[in-house]
């Protein structure tokens, strides 16, 4: 097995880059895993930084790419289990001064995370898993709401696995220019988002559209 931090000419050393190295160097695929899975309990972890560095990883020989994408999204879809229990346990009040006491959290990013859930449920989850901080609220509103737990599982775990796979073979095809791939996140999940917006507009449109036909024909 290779070691990032010695072997491979643009490994980071320092930073929060240099950290998830220093954690897929000593506990491999687990190292992986944990490191998305923060994402999920800490918003202003970017996993737009951790994916592509989990497949530079396996480009330099510590991991397989296969392993690498498994571990990934194993890691998303625990933390964001864990998150969906503790919704489902504690509730939305106790979830709201969770919020509101805990650095670099607002509660105003939870209440605009539950709108979305209350507006669109399935899709939202399954969205959700590409757009910074919904990706590690959505889970809770899911879980206060009960939403059924099979269905958010499958939900997150397609959400996670196109999101991630799409950074982890990035990182794996540009290698030691892994870093190329930060750059692009933003407009990628910007183009999420419009689509997200556009399926939501064509829904509502054969919605109305129904509602006046039928008026109509009344």
């Amino acid at each position: 097995m290779t070691t990032l931090a010695t072997d491979a000419a643009n490994a980071p050393d320092s930073g929060l880059a240099g950290w998830t190295v220093d954690l897929m160097d000593k506990l491999g695929l687990f190292g992986a895993a944990l490191a998305v899975s923060l994402d999920n309990f800490f918003p202003p972890i970017p996993s737009e930084i951790i994916l592509p560095l989990a497949g530079f990883a396996a480009s330099q020989g510590t991991f397989s790419l296969t392993g690498a994408l498994i571990a990934t999204t194993v890691g998303s879809v625990f933390g964001a289990s864990v998150l969906y229990w503790l919704g489902a346990i504690f509730g939305r009040d106790r979830a709201a001064w969770i919020f509101d006491k805990t650095p670099l959290l607002k509660v105003s990013d939870l209440e605009r995370t539950e709108a979305w859930f209350a507006k669109h449920g399935g899709k939202a989850v399954f969205f959700g898993r590409m757009v910074p901080i919904f990706r590690s609220l959505i889970s809770i509103p899911a879980g206060v709401e009960r939403m059924s737990f099979t269905l958010f599982f499958v939900l997150t775990t397609l959400g996670s696995l196109i999101w991630n796979s799409i950074f982890v073979i990035a990182g794996y095809r540009l290698g030691e220019n892994w870093d190329s791939v930060e750059p692009y996140a933003s407009l990628f999940q910007k183009l999420v988002i419009a689509l997200v917006l556009a399926v939501i507009g064509v829904f509502a449109f054969i919605r109305i559209r129904e509602q006046l036909r039928a008026r109509g024909t009344a």
